[in-house]
This record gives C-alpha cells, structure tokens and sequence, in this order.
C-alpha cells in the first residue's frame, strides 16, 4: 500500500485525524503528510470533509422523508444515461445518484419535507423528464445501517449476573 491509500484509509475513518497523528501512523513527516492530503483533494480525490449524523437522533433528520426511487429510462443516443442521470442529479432534493444493473436503470436517493413533498417532486419533476419510463417510490423508514455506519445502539443488560 503506497502512502497516499495509507492515508486516505486514516481519513476514511476519522477525517479530523491530526496531520501530526497521520505522520506517526505512516513514519511519514507532517510535511510529507500536509503534501500528499493537499495533492489528493487538488486532485479531486479527496473532495469533502463531513460529518455524518445519526438520523434516528437529528431533530432535523427525523422531520424529514427519505425516499428510493427506481427509474427506468430511454438512454439517449450518443450519451447514453449520462445526459438523464445529469438532469436529476441537479435538483436540490436528489441526495444520491447511481447508475443500476438488473430491473431498473437508475436509483435515486431523494429527502423531502413530507410525504407530499417528495410526491409532488416524483410527480412534477421526475415523471416529466424525457426519457423517463417508469418509476416506485419506495420511502425509507428507519435507517439501521449506511456507509458502514450503525446507527442503532446496542441494549447492554443492566441486571447482575448470578453464580451459582
């Protein structure tokens, strides 16, 4: 593993890590350190830092519709699902986007005020795009688990243990 993987694996996991703590981890100097983070994000490799919250705890979060959208589409010719998959990432509701194989060609990951938010957004916006086929609207429920993050705390037995 060369360094830069080396510390993008750090910062993959704690991406407030201390350059002073990365160069004890890789027997790197900070200097060496600073150089290649800064050459990852010129680069565009590394392109945000963020913090992830749990949902099931965010005032703000809780108060908000998660939807998954399937869609089918007429890819275009010469641009295939570029040029469709482009237009839907632009509006602001759209949290993620990805091109899918098997039943339906793209999945979409939309955030809402309400049920009717995230209806009126599948209904006047999505469905009008040309080239669209068809969509489900699937709404998130609860959130477990996402990006390797567990979001529901373990219950510990609070009761003492007996010895026989």
């Amino acid at each position: 593993m060369d360094s830069s993987e080396e510390i993008l694996n750090l910062l993959r996991d704690n991406a407030r890590i201390s350059t002073q703590d990365i160069s004890a981890m890789t027997k790197k100097t900070p200097e060496e350190v600073e150089k290649v983070i800064q050459r990852l994000e010129n680069e565009g490799i590394i392109m945000k830092y963020a913090a992830i919250i749990n949902p099931e705890k965010d005032l703000n979060s809780k108060e908000k519709v998660k939807a998954e959208i399937e869609i089918q589409v007429q890819p275009e010719r010469e641009h295939g699902f570029d040029a469709i998959a482009d237009r839907i990432y632009r509006f602001p509701q759209v949290k993620s986007l990805y091109l899918m194989s098997g039943g339906y060609d793209l999945k979409v990951i939309i955030e809402g005020d309400s049920l009717t938010d995230v209806a009126s957004f599948v209904a006047r916006k999505l469905s009008t795009i040309q080239g669209v086929r068809s969509i489900k609207t699937h709404f998130i429920l609860k959130t477990y688990k996402e990006n390797d993050i567990v979001y529901i705390e373990e219950k510990t037995d609070s009761r003492e243990g007996v010895i026989a």
